[in-house]
């Protein structure tokens, strides 16, 4: 951090807290895959938090948007997507950060400090019984979002101003296919698996673009959900959108190794107690076979894209910490394509692939 930046955020500090708020100390936080910068700021001010966080976003870019993927919209959003989506949520009661104050054309925004404490950090060494009620917790809060969010309609959110439709989800196939398949290291694909794999891909994308969509966090995994004082708190929901509601499902169940603990026999109790909330909500009744159809499909079309994902952001960005987490996304695609009407075809083209990423 320059030093123009600390005194930028003394001011800040003095603007969001008064003019008696001092900077005691400030430490780095260990960033994402997108290009923000976080910090723990410790405060010496009489009646504010000793502690929040700092996001600092990147400079020269206009409005940063954390996901390339959302170049493909025809319409660059027109505010801060992150201050946009947290105004919704705030207003419908996810359990998101407090802002303190934003200031986005220098860079910078206060956030509520909910430790450091993941989900995942939390279930660690917990029996089933355990597991299950933090998942749960977890769930409470995506129907919430699914919910009252969807009810809401607000338009003048960027979230209700794009979906995952089949353009969206090609884009994410494609992905796996360049990162994945065509530029892995040691990586062989010929140009007929290819057209083979998407035109099945292609099917997909037109199964999953004909489902009903509810607002949706789009990254609703255990490392975005914070536990804070007993609750499950959402962050980094800037990339919110309308998609099928086992999109963050599938999600927040299978991210990474989340299924190392959330194994099968958990998971397939956890999308029940879904399906069984959402009805007791007033949701559109689903037949439990028809949710889990497009829950199949929706794990499996995010971990291919997360796949490519995790190669890019290693071989491109600079970042190999994400690659720890490409073979147990692996099996836990074989496991899925053997279950899936859809990719039991394909998966003679992939399985090889699969295999050799673990």
């Amino acid at each position: 951090m320059t030093d123009e930046f600390r005194q930028l955020l003394c001011d800040k500090l003095h603007a969001a807290f008064g003019a008696g708020a001092a900077l005691h100390s400030l430490a780095s936080l260990a960033g994402d895959a997108s290009s923000r910068r976080y910090y723990r700021a410790f405060l010496r001010a009489p009646g504010a938090p000793q502690s929040i966080i700092v996001m600092e976003l990147p400079a020269g870019s206009g409005l940063p948007l954390s996901s390339e993927e959302l170049a493909i919209f025809n319409e660059r959003p027109r505010e801060l997507p992150f201050l946009n989506v947290h105004r919704l949520l705030s207003k419908i009661g996810v359990k998101v950060p407090v802002l303190y104050g934003h200031w986005e054309d220098e860079r910078i925004l206060l956030l509520e400090d909910l430790g450091d404490t993941a989900l995942w950090d939390q279930v660690q060494g917990l029996a089933e019984d355990q597991v299950l009620t933090w998942y749960r917790k977890a769930i409470d809060e995506l129907l919430i979002l699914h919910t009252r969010g969807t009810q809401s309609g607000d338009a003048s959110c960027i979230a209700f101003q794009q979906r995952f439709d089949a353009k969206l989800y090609l884009w994410e196939f494609d992905h796996f296919i360049e990162w994945g398949l065509e530029k892995r290291p040691h990586a062989k694909a010929g140009a007929a698996v290819i057209d083979t794999l998407r035109r099945t891909f292609g099917e997909i994308a037109s199964i999953l673009e004909r489902c009903s969509n509810c607002l949706s966090h789009r990254d609703y995994h255990s490392w975005n959900l914070m536990v804070h004082d007993g609750a499950v708190r959402v962050i980094d929901f800037q990339d919110a959108l309308l998609a099928p509601p086992q999109y963050d499902l599938a999600s927040l169940l299978n991210d990474r190794i989340t299924d190392s603990v959330v194994q099968p026999h958990l998971e397939e109790v956890l999308v029940n107690y879904y399906i069984n909330k959402s009805r007791d909500l007033g949701e559109r009744a689903m037949s439990v076979d028809e949710f889990f159809a497009i829950y199949r499909l929706s794990a499996i079309q995010r971990d291919l894209k997360v796949v490519g994902r995790f190669y890019y952001l290693d071989l491109v960005k600079g970042k190999p910490g994400y690659r720890k987490f490409i073979a147990p996304t692996a099996r836990r695609l074989l496991r899925n394509f053997t279950q899936t009407a859809q990719t039991k075809a394909i998966l003679p083209l992939l399985e090889e692939h699969f295999e050799a990423m673990q």
